[in-house]
Parts: structure tokens; C-alpha cells; sequence
């Protein structure tokens, strides 16, 4: 059905358009305002700003009913995101979104976390960032798995320095070619048991090592407008009033608004890129205000989608013309297959009897990682599975769950509320999925949400690749603890399933070859090179690193490519 009658133009026309002001977006706004392009940022949530908008960010746990647990009544409005343990407490319940608001449908279980809100996950994230090597963007290409990558690490890596400068990562240069080292503040050192579990891993094993956490926490300010040091309050989800962690709603957002050329608008649901058959190329986009159902078209000559994997492959399947009647984009087919997401919930956890004597102040925000070990080189090959995993943990005093009242009385109580429990530690592992063709996402047209737009319906789930690798990782976190000379050593597995990394990922990869994939080594739709996928549906391969990094730098680098070869069109 043809829906042009019932949209209003908008009077002005944009040199560019951001779908989105996430991590991508936040960075595809600033770099092209600062390029000089007038640009309309586009954002289907509410309005945040910074500061004024963190409602909870200096509360204390004693300033909620029930320790911050919701009620059952509240609990449903958030059911699938539930079934995470991500959302269910009243310090951050605000910056997920209703999921009877917003359905999906499952033809396997798929946690799709959301944020609908200006600054999108970029508020909510674990700010854990690492830079890709060569051996993930060449991964496809020596095993087989996917598509090559049109990019390798020499074409990132100075988009990953300009990102880092800009950001701001906490960290320790460690010379891995497994891991690149970032361009760092200064790292947040590891406890007295962190460090035990890293002389022990030293003593024992010589394929892997214990770093500090490379964080997107603030240890040194200078030069980051408007931004502090972190205080080690470790309530960064709550939206950080110091601008201490990386957020598009602390740093580049207002850094685009101080050039004058940026245009914010929230409540401005894209669901359509206008594609005009006759000039080849998209013109524009269509948009449903949340808040009154105005149908409005926005005109602009580039147009950025920094939506999220899934809401911009969603947008560019619903926008079909006689020349792509399956989507925008889609003469490769590709369009919603390859979806990917890290596993985790995998590892073990242990008890030191040492440092007894020992404790720390503030509630520092990161802990240590263990970079990839496994099929780095011949000598690390696995037989049993292809690619690899990471580890992240930390170490801490156990709570004083003894304080609870029916569990002891009197002096024993006494005494007990005072004394810090022994130190406990824990491993978490990251684990790269491959990425499936048959692992996609798909548009329900009978099932509409309330803006009669089609919901997503999902199809993936971990393989056998996964799993084997789970294996792996369970084993490997148990033996590095009791080498470690840990006690009371646990290994565990719980149930995990895509979305729950919150690091989706694929539906249009990009690739060398057009029949194979949907963009370019410039982030460019082949067929529509005027727009631009910078967010996580580009990817054509997970890692098994967080991401975010790698998602800015590739923004960077198309929003500067882009801005280059506008000005050369306009000379």
C-alpha cells in the first residue's frame, strides 16, 4: 500500500540523518557535524538529558521498598527481560522498555534487551572495551565460517585511537597481538585476590594471562569536556552524573550540539527509508511520532542507521520498493540472516582463605580479564571447535547476609555485621558464536504493535560450535582456581540463550562481494551508497570481545568517509 498521501514533508532538507543515538549514533552525530553537515538525529525514545534525567543515580539501598525488587504487577510489564535478572529493580526498571508495549515473537527463545530513550544501551552498558585484532577480522576468511571481512585491523586502527582519545578507556598496555593495546588512562588496579588469581595462572599455565579490565570508565579527565573521574560508586547503570563513563548522553551528543548543526528530535519513530528509483539512491526517511502519530518525511542526502542490529535491519525490510521488494538493500538475500550474539553464564567461582586481614574501599567498577587463549596459534588449536573465548571476574568480600534476622541473634549478630566475609571470586566466560545463515530474524505483518508496524520475530539459537566451547570454558575456569590454590571451587553452567549477551549482532553483514553480503568495506549499502549500517547488523563475525569499540571506530570511519566524498560532490 502506498502510504506517500498521508506523510507531511518536512520544509527543511539535511545534509545527513542519524537513525539512532546510541554508542553508534551518539559518534555518527558528532563526526558529521563536526564535518560541517547539517544533521537531523532521529531517536524513537524519550528525551534524556544528562544529569537531569538520572532519577536515581545518588540513591542508597535503603531508599527503596523491598531492597529495590518490583512488584509482580510491574514485574509483567517486563517479562521477557526478566527472564535476564537485568532489569528487576527500581535503581534501573526505567531504562528498559515495556515489553506489552513492545512485543516480539519467539520461534526460539531469543532476550532481547531494549532501552528506547535518548542515549539508548549506551546508559546501560558494561563499558567493557577492547580492540579487534587480525586474527577476528581474518577469522571468517581462514576457517571458512561466514564471509571474509572487507576490513582488517590496519584499516581500524586509527579510528580506534581517535575513538579512545575521545572516550576515554581505562587500562594496561600488555603487548598480546591477540588483543591490541588501546591508547589508555590509567588502569584500576587489581585487589589483593585478583592479583593472587594472576600469579597463579603465571606460575601455571604459559598459554594465558590475568590483565586489568579495559573499561570505558574515566581515570584521568583532562581534555573530555564536561567529564570527571570515576568515583568508584559502581552505579553506572543508573546514568553517571560525573560524565565518568563513556555515554553518548555525557560526551558526543553534546559535542555535536556545541558545532550548531545538530537537530535533535526523540519521539520520532523511522520505520522506512524513502528509496527514489529514478536518482538510485535513498532520499529520505518516514516517521511516526510516538507521542501525538504524526506521519512525517525527513529529506536528506546521507542517511546513517545506528538503530541497533535489529531495529535497523527491521527498518530497511520494511523498506521495499519495486526495486528491492524484500527490503533495502537486499539483493544478496542476506538481510536478517547471520544473527549473532556472545554466550556466557559459564565458569566457576572459588574462596581464598588469604587476605584476611586485607579490604578495600569504593566499589570499584571493573575487575580482570583473560584474553583469548584458544586457537590463537598451531600450538593452541582446539580439535573440538573453531574461534574462542574470553574470561572476565573479579574478586570481593562476601555481603553481610548474616544481618538477616532469623538466621542469628544477639552477640553472635553483633559480632557478625562487622566482620567482612571471606573474599569470594568468580569467572565468567565470553564465548564466540559463528556466524549461521539459518540463525535470522524475520517481519510479522500479522502481528502489528499499537503503530501498526510489523513486530520482529526471532529464529537462532547456539550450535553445537557453542557448546563444545562451553565445555571448554567451564573446565578451563575451574583449573585455573585450584592452580591458583583457591578453595570450595565450583564450576557452573547455566542456561543461556541469544540476546542475553546483549551483544546482537550480523543481519547485514558486510563482505566483499554484493551477492554475499549487504555493505561494503565502508559501511555503504552496495546498492544504495548513501546509506550507512554502522551498528552492530554490520558485523560479519563476533569475536570474542565486547564489541562497542569496534562499532565506534567503524562509525568514525564511515561518518569521515562519508563527509569527504559529500564535500567532493559538492564542489
Amino acid at each position: 500500500m502506498n502510504k506517500k498521501h498521508t506523510y507531511k514533508t518536512f520544509s527543511e532538507k539535511f545534509d545527513a540523518i542519524v537513525i539512532g543515538t546510541g554508542i553508534t549514533g551518539g559518534w555518527a552525530a558528532k563526526e558529521l557535524t563536526e564535518g560541517g553537515l547539517k544533521t537531523l538525529v532521529l531517536e524513537r525514545g524519550r528525551m534524556v538529558e544528562h544529569v537531569k534525567d538520572y532519577p536515581t543515580m545518588n540513591d542508597d539501598p535503603w531508599d527503596y521498598e523491598f531492597k529495590g525488587q518490583v512488584t509482580r504487577e510491574e514485574l509483567k510489564k517486563q517479562e521477557k527481560q526478566a527472564r535476564t535478572g537485568y532489569t528487576i529493580n527500581d535503581a534501573s526498571k526505567h531504562w528498559f522498555v515495556n515489553d506489552l508495549k513492545h512485543p516480539y515473537n519467539e520461534e526460539k527463545r531469543f532476550d532481547w534487551i531494549r532501552g528506547y530513550h535518548v542515549g539508548g544501551k549506551s546508559l546501560m552498558w558494561a563499558r567493557m572495551s577492547f580492540r579487534w585484532s587480525d586474527l577476528d577480522f581474518e577469522a571468517n576468511k581462514n576457517d571458512g565460517h561466514g564471509v571474509d571481512w572487507p576490513v582488517r585491523y590496519s584499516d581500524l586502527k586509527p579510528w580506534y585511537e581517535k575513538v579512545e582519545k575521545f572516550v576515554g578507556i581505562s587500562g594496561k598496555a600488555e603487548g598480546l597481538p591477540q588483543l591490541p593495546d588501546s591508547i589508555f588512562t590509567p588502569e584500576m588496579p587489581l585487589n589483593c585476590v585478583e592479583e593472587e588469581l594472576k600469579t597463579g595462572v603465571s606460575n601455571n599455565f604459559s598459554d594465558r594471562k590475568i590483565i586489568n579490565s579495559r573499561v570505558a570508565n574515566l581515570t584521568d579527565p583532562e581534555g573530555r569536556e564536561g567529564r570527571s573521574n570515576c568515583q568508584f560508586r559502581n552505579r553506572c547503570i543508573r546514568g553517571c552524573p560525573y560524565g565518568a563513563y563513556f555515554s553518548s548522553n555525557s560526551s558526543t551528543l553534546p559535542a555535536a550540539g556545541r558545532t550548531g548543526n545538530m537537530t535533535l528530535r526523540p519521539n520520532s519513530i523511522v520505520h522506512e527509508i524513502i528509496y527514489d528509483n529514478q536518482q538510485s539512491k535513498a532520499t529520505g526517511v518516514k516517521v511516526i511520532d510516538a507521542e501525538t502519530g504524526e506521519k512525517i518525511e525527513f529529506q536528506a542526502n546521507i542517511i546513517f542507521c545506528c538503530a541497533g542490529a535489529i531495529p535497523t535491519t527491521s527498518i530497511l525490510m520494511q523498506s521495499k520498493s519495486d526495486r528491492f521488494p524484500s527490503g533495502l538493500g537486499n539483493d544478496s538475500g542476506e538481510l536478517g540472516h547471520n544473527l549473532m550474539d556472545h554466550h556466557f553464564k559459564v565458569g566457576a567461582s572459588g574462596v581464598s582463605n588469604n587476605h584476611q586481614e586485607d579490604y578495600y574501599k569504593g566499589r570499584k567498577p571493573s575487575g580482570f580479564f583473560v584474553p583469548r587463549f584458544r586457537n590463537v596459534s598451531k600450538d593452541t588449536t582446539m580439535k573440538d571447535f573453531v574461534r574462542g573465548y574470553g574470561m572476565q571476574g573479579g574478586a570481593s568480600r562476601t555481603d553481610w547476609t548474616q544481618a538477616i534476622g532469623e538466621m542469628t541473634y544477639g552477640k553472635e549478630l553483633k559480632e557478625a555485621i562487622v566482620k567482612p566475609g571471606k573474599w569470594q571470586i568468580g569467572i565468567n566466560c565470553f564465548g564466540e558464536c559463528l556466524p549461521y545463515h539459518e540463525n535470522k530474524m524475520t517481519l510479522n505483518y500479522k502481528k502489528l504493535d499499537e503503530w501498526g508496524l510489523p513486530t520482529i520475530t526471532f529464529d537462532c539459537e547456539y550450535k553445537e560450535n557453542e557448546k563444545k566451547m562451553r565445555k571448554d570454558a567451564k573446565e578451563q575456569a575451574i583449573a585455573m582456581l585450584e592452580a591458583a590454590g583457591f578453595e570450595d571451587v565450583r564450576g557452573y553452567e547455566d542456561d543461556c540463550f541469544p540476546g542475553n549477551g546483549i551483544h546482537e549482532m550480523g543481519t547485514a553483514r558486510m563482505g566483499r562481494d554484493p551477492k554475499t553480503s549487504v555493505l561494503n568495506k565502508n559501511n555503504q549499502i552496495h546498492s544504495v551508497p548513501n546509506v550507512f549500517v554502522t551498528d552492530g547488523a554490520c558485523m560479519s563475525s563476533s569475536a570474542s570481545q565486547n564489541p562497542s569499540l569496534t562499532y565506534m571506530a567503524l562509525t568514525a570511519r564511515a561518518a569521515n568517509y562519508a563527509i569527504n566524498e559529500y564535500k567532493k560532490e559538492s564542489v
